[in-house]
């Protein structure tokens, strides 16, 4: 009835700045109600949300509209998860974003007016009130965007481009020199090949402790009840 999870603060800290598993700082890029934050979790939450928008803006093309960000955002911590492969509904994230656009808007409102305001973006708008958005693709945007990302990310970056080397937070290798991307395209797909696997691993975890924590039975009718949902999201036309 209930899926609930627990975890250290500490732990929780480190997944919201690093990236680390990607699992509960990628259900804290979507809306969450906050009962209890003593340790003021919304503040340090945004740097994930901020390093949410600049990983979408690299895998969106220059012209996309306000829901497409919020459906690439969203989709950032399915990249990879096992579970869309067989277990979940094809339309997820879509849903996500549509039933709940007004919280995604507040949410990342003062991000995307930042970087309105360094000219990454543009906005106009459009019949259907959903703005149109506009982006600089060029590559000293694309490495202030990479600078936003979390330092694990970065470093795995750095170690599939050839250089073992940490990428700092101005977007160049430890060392001094200039990051080796010679396109957007490619940093794109460098850093979603890292983020593939992060969530590769972590789904995976998730999966089989799941079934340890619940049982086999209950496992078993929870996946069934998932894959029939799936199935029917793939076979609706």
């Amino acid at each position: 009835m209930l899926k609930y999870g627990v975890v250290r603060m500490h732990d929780l800290i480190q997944d919201i700045l690093n990236w680390e598993s990607f699992y509960l700082s990628g259900r804290l890029q979507k809306p969450v109600n906050m009962l209890v934050d003593k340790l003021d979790i919304e503040t340090i939450n945004s740097v994930n949300l901020r390093a949410a928008v600049s990983a979408a803006l690299l895998l969106l093309p220059p012209k996309f509209t306000e829901e497409d960000l919020y459906a690439k955002i969203c989709s950032l911590s399915y990249m990879g998860d096992v579970r869309m492969l067989f277990a979940e509904d094809r339309n997820k994230v879509k849903k996500i974003v549509q039933g709940q656009f007004d919280l995604f808007q507040s949410m990342y409102k003062p991000f995307l007016e930042e970087y309105e305001g360094k000219d990454f973006l543009r906005f106009s708008s459009s019949k259907n009130q959903l703005a149109n958005i506009s982006q600089d693709c060029g590559l000293p945007v694309t490495h202030s965007h990479i600078s936003f990302l979390p330092p694990t990310v970065r470093s795995q970056m750095g170690m599939k481009i050839g250089k073992k080397k940490v990428i700092s937070e101005s977007g160049k290798l430890g060392n001094g020199n200039e990051l080796g991307f010679g396109s957007r395209e490619e940093a794109a797909k460098c850093m979603q090949k890292a983020l593939r696997r992060t969530v590769m691993v972590s789904s995976a975890r998730q999966a089989v402790s799941g079934v340890l924590t619940v049982g086999g039975v209950k496992a078993a009718r929870y996946l069934t009840s998932k894959m029939c949902k799936a199935w029917r999201s793939w076979t609706r036309t």
